[in-house]
């Protein structure tokens, strides 16, 4: 009798949980990883996957205020997806202050991924009981991955779209009819307006029914069931095409700012070896039991009941022209080469319920099939080249690989680390072959295990994310508050930013992101990578002022440059440690002005290199001057010079300054200035001896004839 009660006592919590519908653990789950994720975004403290960051926060921001899409005031067309900067606008649209809307907009992406678990669910209760679509679900939202929350990026809205676009597709191959192929192919057009790469989603499922033929035991006469599905996608074909030819373009211009990557040559067998590693590195993310299910249920597809090869062939067909177009991708473009595991990871659900299925159906394993899908799944991550791969670019886009980077700086060397994953392989693999049905569910438990200890290297580990991201905002701020700028000027000022090219380019991105007031951006020398549009500035000789290509006067109410280029007006706020300055200039009084205010320089330096080196000769000009004194601080390296140098200084050709320069000392100069005719001081420098880096340094490329540092110009009036 005591036994039992004691078992009614054991079974009763477990009664209860049964009792729990559905929909309520659906909707728990949701929300519990909403808060999860949020918090976890919460510690990413800027964007630092630039430039796509600042092109959706700049997108977000600019529908936000018009309706429309503009980059840096330019429209920006069709070039990216507007689907998540419409999603993510009401936070820009409710907070003035950036850092806030940047906090509620994660909190949005923390909603979105969430949201991956409502179409997972329903997409694994075609296959699996409810419970078990459940724990499908969790995993979905467990993924590495979701740690994307933290980042304004298109995975966000992307991941539950794809997976909802994958419910459509089994729905299609379940009952292929008129109405269920337009409902998927508007799924996949949101979703393509989310993300161009989800062009995929056509051709999977132009191939979804041949594979499902050949699972159904090459039945040929199945497709003719499919004959509206083709039809259907033939007429909105030739209706998009249409459209796009009335509008002048073609069909690669649908692809937008991606369009480059449809016009490139690829070569065959670099995409062969590139679409291993994505399949090795997926079967490495979703922890090898989830890879080792699918290929058993490939291998068994004839023995299943329908509605299980139905699945098998969506998740055979989305699986492979995702990663066939990510690897060719990844073939041409990345540099240095990559695998691009951020946009692969969709797929990972599908890998994962195909476990759940597997277990549902009581584990079925002929020996000869089990043990070489265990074994395929153990082995394959192996021909992965860790060395090459485990760098800096996985931070961003290869999360799987940031564990092994841990586990290498601990105790495997990286031309060793395939031993160590094909030996946690194997081992998994002798699992999977052995667990006895009683025990199944510890396999999905150890996904789930798997999915949780990854988390502390991925978000906080010495490669982590988030460290990267505290380290982009170094490079970019250090003032303390990230909206500085803003908040000297305010958010509806116009600040105009001058690269230089002297500066890390997260001084402008940085800057740019948080703060409303920083607009149209200008480049002196090179343009900063990524592609946003920009505008080349250069400063006239004679006169200082800059103007804009192509000849326009620059005129700006503010300006953030870098305090080298000494801009005249008035100095309003700095970031002292990046070396950059607000500045108000002066009202200009040149009739092309209109009365604006004219940016320009108070000096002009020539025959000084970046790196402060200068030749043999150098010059200062002053703009706008009525005399004064130039102090100037100059110094030597003793890997160049053994004997002290000699700096002269010269006005209208007469010597007016020395320095003697030791080779590990420095000297200061004190420049009497003369103004000339043109209303300018002019100052030459010459420098003696000189010395060429290649000639005396073993190993150096420098072919440079160097003089000194110019380490500092301080002018008096």
């Amino acid at each position: 009798m005591t036994s039992v009660t004691a078992a009614r006592v054991r079974l009763r919590p477990l009664t209860r949980v049964r009792a729990v519908p559905a929909w309520a653990w659906l909707v728990a789950l949701v929300v519990v990883s909403a808060g999860v994720r949020y918090a976890f975004a919460r510690r990413i403290v800027a964007p630092w996957i630039m430039v796509d960051e600042l092109i959706y926060s700049e997108l977000a921001k600019s529908f936000a205020a018009t309706g429309s899409f503009a980059l840096r005031g330019e429209p920006a067309g069709g070039a990216y997806g507007v689907v998540y900067p419409i999603l993510l606008s009401p936070a820009f649209r409710l907070f003035d202050a950036v850092p806030t809307a940047y906090a509620a907009a994660k909190a949005i992406n923390a909603v979105l991924i969430s949201l991956a678990a409502v179409p997972a669910y329903f997409l694994a209760r075609r296959v699996v009981s409810p419970a078990l679509a459940v724990v499908a679900a969790a995993l979905t939202v467990s993924v590495p991955s979701v740690l994307y929350a933290g980042t304004l990026m298109t995975e966000n809205a992307f991941y539950p779209l794809f997976l909802a676009a994958a419910l459509a597709l089994v729905l299609v191959l379940e009952r292929p009819t008129v109405v269920r192929t337009i409902v998927f192919l508007a799924v996949a057009a949101v979703a393509f307006a989310t993300r161009a790469q989800a062009a995929v989603l056509v051709p999977a499922l132009l191939t979804a029914p041949l594979l499902l033929a050949l699972l159904d035991g090459g039945r040929a006469r199945r497709l003719a069931d499919f004959r509206s599905v083709y039809a259907t996608v033939a007429v909105a074909a030739v209706g998009v095409l249409a459209v796009e030819a009335a509008r002048g373009g073609s069909p690669a211009g649908l692809l937008g700012a991606y369009r480059s990557t449809a016009e490139q040559d690829y070569e065959l067998g670099a995409v062969a070896r590139w679409l291993v590693y994505h399949v090795a590195e997926l079967d490495l993310y979703v922890g090898f039991l989830p890879f080792a299910a699918l290929l058993l249920l490939v291998a068994l597809a004839r023995r299943l009941p329908r509605h299980d090869r139905v699945f098998v062939a969506a998740a055979l067909a989305l699986s492979f022209w995702l990663l066939l177009t990510v690897a060719a991708f990844a073939s041409r473009f990345p540099i240095p080469p990559r695998v691009e595991e951020r946009n692969a990871f969709y797929v990972a659900p599908l890998l994962l319920i195909a476990l759940l299925v597997w277990i549902e159906r009581g584990l079925p394993r002929p020996p000869v099939l089990a043990a070489g899908a265990a074994l395929a799944a153990a082995l394959l991550p192996a021909l992965l080249p860790y060395a090459a791969l485990i760098d800096v670019p996985a931070q961003s886009d290869t999360l799987a690989l940031l564990p092994l980077w841990s586990v290498h700086e601990a105790f495997v060397p990286l031309e060793r680390m395939w031993l160590f994953v094909a030996a946690v392989g194997l081992a998994l693999g002798a699992l999977f072959v052995r667990v006895p049905a009683p025990a199944a569910l510890a396999l999905p438990a150890i996904v789930a295990a798997y999915f949780v200890a990854v988390v502390y290297p991925i978000e906080a580990g010495e490669h982590g994310i988030r460290r990267a991201s505290i380290g982009a905002l170094f490079q970019g701020i250090t003032t303390g508050d990230r909206d500085w700028i803003d908040a000297a000027v305010g958010p509806d000022a116009s600040v105009a930013a001058i690269w230089s090219g002297r500066q890390d380019a997260n001084t402008i991105w940085q800057n740019e992101f948080f703060n409303r007031s920083v607009g149209a951006v200008y480049v002196t020398r090179a343009y900063l990578p990524g592609g946003l549009p920009e505008t080349r500035a250069a400063m006239q000789r004679s006169t200082g002022r800059y103007f804009a290509w192509p000849g326009q006067i620059l005129q700006a109410s503010y300006v953030l440059a870098d305090e080298r280029l000494e801009l005249d007006g008035t100095r309003v706020a700095a970031d002292e440690q990046k070396g950059l300055v607000l500045v108000r200039p002066p009202v200009c009084t040149h009739d092309a002005c209109r009365g604006g205010r004219e940016v320009r320089g108070t000096r002009l330096l020539a025959g000084v290199y970046d790196d402060d080196w200068s030749g043999p000769r150098a010059t200062y000009t002053r703009y706008r001057c009525r005399g004064g004194t130039l102090s100037v601080l100059v110094d030597s390296d003793p890997n160049l010079f053994t004997r002290p140098q000699t700096v002269l200084a010269r006005v209208d050709g007469r010597i007016v300054a020395r320095a003697r320069v030791r080779p590990t000392g420095s000297a200061r100069l004190r420049v009497p200035l003369r103004r000339g005719g043109a209303g300018s001081c002019k100052t030459t420098f010459a420098v003696a001896p000189t010395s060429v880096p290649a000639q005396v340094q073993r190993g150096s490329e420098d072919t440079r004839r160097l003089g000194v540092h110019f380490r500092s110009f301080d002018y008096a009036p």
